[in-house]
């Protein structure tokens, strides 16, 4: 009987401890994500970071090591929340062009409110472009971007390779977010979406032409046909 108290009173100290580090790693996670959003990857020190946090780095370096794993976990948590977004959004749509609209909406309405996120995705998909790219970057938008392939397979009628699904998938990537950039920055409303609906249904129309264009049966087709 004492023994078996013993055991429970160390199992809730257990409990208690790993709830205590998981709200430590998760405060890091969250000052991390407001410095990197404020002043940029490279600007960013991790004195910075444990400063917003109110922590010392020692406990910094216990939960994530490097300035690099942070940079890869707060863009493996953006990225993930968009793709769950994504996934659910576009459940069920077998259509090409419905397709390509819904993932236009759903990228508007995940960064219409976060816009210190849509900085982070920006820089983070700058950075993959540089020399000295922070290393594990990438992990989380291949994740993304495998996401975005996924779901275009699922409403093609035809099977493509996997480069052309990659160039098809980075093209609606790429659209998508530079059109939710331009508008957020130059419009004055609320809805970005309802503002630029004109142009969303032109994006819309290019990007289904783009991928039609893309595929092999269209490539095999004589000019003019």
């Amino acid at each position: 009987m004492i023994e078996h108290v013993h055991v429970e009173k160390h199992r809730r100290e257990v409990s208690r401890q790993q709830r205590r580090s998981s709200a430590t790693h998760q405060k890091l996670l969250d000052a991390a994500h407001e410095v990197f959003a404020a002043k940029g990857f490279g600007a960013t020190r991790i004195d910075d970071i444990t400063e917003r946090a109110d922590v010392g780095k020692g406990t910094f370096y216990y939960h994530f090591g490097s300035k690099e794993r942070v940079i890869q976990e707060v863009m493996a948590s953006v990225l993930g929340e968009l793709v769950a977004l994504l996934e659910v959004r576009c459940a069920g749509i077998s259509d090409l062009r419905d397709l390509l609209d819904t993932l236009i909406g759903a990228h508007i309405e995940f960064f219409c409110n976060r816009w210190a996120d849509f900085v982070l995705h920006f820089q983070g998909r700058t950075d993959l472009t540089l020399e000295n790219s922070y290393e594990g970057m990438e992990a989380p938008f291949v994740d993304y971007l495998e996401c975005v392939e996924g779901l275009l397979a699922s409403v093609l009628k035809e099977r493509v390779s996997a480069a052309v699904l990659r160039r098809i998938a980075c093209a609606v990537a790429g659209f998508t977010s530079g059109y939710y950039s331009f508008a957020a920055i130059t419009s004055e409303e609320e809805d970005v979406d309802a503002t630029f609906r004109g142009l969303r249904g032109a994006i819309v129309a290019g990007l289904a032409r783009f991928v039609q264009e893309a595929l092999p049966s269209s490539r095999g087709q004589a000019p003019g046909a």
